[in-house]
This record gives C-alpha cells, sequence and structure tokens, in this order.
C-alpha cells in the first residue's frame, strides 16, 4: 500500500462520502438485485451515521479519497459497523483492515464496548476479512435480508 491513509470524520450525504456510497451502493445493487435502500434492509442514513451515537470516516491517501465506512448505535447498546466500501483501485492493499480498525476506533471513542457488521454470500472476501479481525458469528441481529454471516466483537 503506498502512502499512509488519513481518516476524517465526514457527512454521508456530503462529497466525497456520497459518492463513495453511491459507487458501493452500485456494486451492491449488482450483487444482491434488492440493493441498499430495498425492503427490509437495515438503515444507514446520515443521521444513523452521525452524532450523538454514529459516525462516518472517509479515508484518504496521497490527497484522494480511497475507502469509507460509518458506525451506527443499534438499540441494545451495541453499535454496526455500516457501508465499508473499498475503491476499486485501493484493493487488495490492505486498506480493507485499515478501515476496519479505524471505525473500530471510532466505535471505542463513542463509547461503544460490542461491534457488529454482516455481509452477505456473494462477499467471502468480507467475511474472511471480519473472521480473521476477531468477529465471531452470531445470530441475525438486523434483519437483513441479503446477509449469510453475522459478526460480533468485544471492542
Amino acid at each position: 500500500m503506498s502512502g499512509k491513509l488519513e481518516f476524517r470524520a465526514a457527512d454521508s450525504s456530503a462529497e466525497p462520502g456520497a459518492s463513495l456510497i453511491r459507487a458501493m451502493s452500485e456494486e451492491i445493487g449488482a450483487l444482491y438485485p434488492i440493493g441498499l435502500e430495498g425492503p427490509g434492509m437495515p438503515s444507514a442514513t446520515p443521521s444513523d451515521l452521525g452524532p450523538p451515537g454514529g459516525t462516518f470516516v472517509i479515508g484518504w491517501r496521497d490527497g484522494v479519497a480511497v475507502c469509507c465506512g460509518g458506525v451506527k448505535r443499534l438499540p441494545d447498546g451495541a453499535c454496526e459497523i455500516k457501508r465499508m466500501y473499498v475503491v476499486p483501485a485501493a484493493r487488495s492493499q490492505g486498506v480493507a483492515r485499515v478501515l476496519l480498525g479505524a471505525l473500530e476506533d471510532a466505535a471505542r471513542q463513542l463509547g461503544y464496548s460490542i461491534a457488529r457488521l454482516d455481509t452477505g454470500a456473494k462477499q467471502p472476501h468480507a467475511q474472511a476479512l471480519y473472521e480473521s479481525a476477531g468477529y465471531e458469528r452470531i445470530g441475525n441481529f438486523n434483519a437483513n435480508p441479503v446477509a449469510s454471516f453475522w459478526g460480533e466483537k468485544k471492542l
């Protein structure tokens, strides 16, 4: 990975976050026709990913936004990591692992001690990342209709 990643909090509805989420949405829509905003999909609105219970970060490398992700408060006091995305040009360089660590750090700073996340069967690379980062398989906590893996980690 060339260039150090720098993470900055941002508004997920403002640029460049909105464009990153749009690109993610297009990729997810190609994998799962229901898309990110389909019926029953868990929410990750700008207010979900904003203060006081959430955050959204963009990862920058050499002045270019290369990844993003958010933290959302869950009703039971845990948090959910949402909208993790790495631009195609920055993939297979360890960016997703660094992004996941930055989101876990952000969750800790928000006072969370448990993080949860999910991914679908058509994203085995994401499940492998999450399991290698210490996420243990749990039950379906968010009723995501396309997820096949739900994970939890103590922060």
